[in-house]
C-alpha cells in the first residue's frame, strides 16, 4: 500500500522516516519530494508497505503525530484513477 504523509518538516531525512514507520512492518520504498531547483523539502512524502495491515496500522497510530515540530498527517495515497476528467469547453468566436 502507498502512503501520503504530508505536513512534515524541511529538516527531516529519508531515513527518520523509514525508522517511524518500521515500527509498524516492512517498509519497500521512502520517498520525500524535494524541489527540483532548490533541492529542499516540498513538506510531503510517500512510503510504500508491502502489507495493507500493517500500513493501515500504521495510518491510524501516525496520523496526527508530532514529528519535529509539526503534526503529520498520514493518508492512504490517492492512486490517480478516481481523479474526475475536467470537460473543457470550446469557445465561440
Amino acid at each position: 500500500m502507498n502512503i501520503y504523509i504530508g505536513n512534515l518538516s524541511s529538516d527531516l531525512k529519508e531515513n527518520e522516516l523509514k525508522a517511524l514507520f518500521t515500527e509498524f512492518g516492512k517498509v519497500e520504498n521512502v520517498k520525500i519530494i524535494k524541489d527540483r531547483f532548490s533541492e529542499q523539502s516540498k513538506g510531503y512524502g510517500f512510503i510504500e508497505m508491502p502489507s495493507n495491515s500493517e500500513a493501515d496500522q500504521a495510518i491510524k497510530a501516525l496520523n496526527g503525530t508530532w514529528m519535529n515540530g509539526k503534526n503529520i498527517k498520514v493518508n492512504p495515497a490517492d492512486s490517480g484513477s478516481k481523479r474526475k476528467t475536467r470537460k473543457t469547453r470550446k469557445r465561440r468566436y
